[in-house]
């Protein structure tokens, strides 16, 4: 069974001009929810996963809580869409879970494409995380969401 987790990067600090977008760091706050959400992941996650990130410094700082290197795809960058999203990764793919950090408005959109099929967008939080898993029976394909998880909760 195919799954995608969705994991919003955690708080980051504002960015001063639009060129530096990807150079924004996490803030203390950010470092502290990325670590929560880890532990939470490493605890329920199999041994083998795959790890993928946009460029940006702050998913980056998010992703490397989980101890794994991750495999940077611009797909995933700001501005992005769900649809260069999930071509980029193929999560359907692989028997292991997928790990995708990224940012919002894409990610919340992949969210709500894999719950309602159609476009929308449903807010993800700041290091937030959706375990979606792609589920098959007979001739009827679905998904069904594992989890969601927000940092200020664990």
């Amino acid at each position: 069974m195919p799954e995608l987790i969705l994991w919003r990067h955690a708080e980051a600090y504002d960015a001063d001009t639009l060129e530096d977008d990807l150079e924004r760091k996490l803030t203390d706050k950010g470092q502290r929810q990325a670590e929560r959400v880890a532990h939470w992941l490493e605890r329920n996650l199999p041994a083998s996963h795959r790890v993928f990130t946009s460029e940006a410094r702050r998913a980056h700082q998010t992703a490397r809580h989980l101890g794994k290197k991750a495999k940077v795809l611009p797909a995933l960058n700001p501005g992005s869409t769900p649809e260069l999203v999930l071509a980029a990764v193929e999560w359907e793919r692989y028997a292991e879970p997928c790990v995708v950090v990224g940012h919002q408005p894409w990610l919340g959109g992949v969210v709500h494409r894999l719950l309602t099929g159609i476009d929308g967008e449903i807010s993800v939080r700041k290091g937030a995380l959706w375990w979606i898993a792609r589920r098959s029976e007979g001739d009827r394909v679905g998904v069904v969401v594992r989890a969601v998880v927000s940092p200020d909760l664990l």
